[in-house]
């Protein structure tokens, strides 16, 4: 028996806003969308283009609260960058930068809602 990752999940306050933030931040594009037909959630799945894994956002018509309980927030995405220099660059004009750890080479931004993605470079 073999498993393999197929998606990870976020469910998101404003899809529109996330979506945004996803293609621009990460240059992650919509891969298939679903929408209830009560209206009641609309799941997007976002590829990267190159691996089968994909992001899944989840915006829920029902949820009355403003924002989602992250906890200690100690779970993350990471993806892998080819140039490092170029996405801090971008990074940090997008204003989305919460946390750097130079001395690993890598740096955490922060989407719309407060989850956390590493971004790592590619092996050299």
């Amino acid at each position: 028996m073999k498993f393999s990752f197929a998606h990870n999940n976020l469910n998101v306050t404003d899809l529109d806003r996330s979506l945004k933030f996803y293609e621009q931040a990460l240059g992650l594009t919509v891969e298939r969308k679903k929408e209830a037909a009560d209206g009641s959630f609309i799941i997007v799945f976002l590829t990267d283009g190159k691996t089968a894994h994909q992001l899944e956002l989840t915006w829920l018509r029902d949820w009355e609260k403003d924002s989602y309980n992250l906890g200690d927030n100690e779970f993350h995405l990471a993806l892998r960058v080819d140039d490092m220099d170029a996405a801090h660059a971008k990074h940090k004009e997008m204003e989305c930068i919460c946390y750097e750890n130079p001395s690993m080479g890598i740096y955490f931004i922060s989407d719309p809602d407060g989850y956390w993605i590493e971004i790592i470079p590619d092996k050299q």
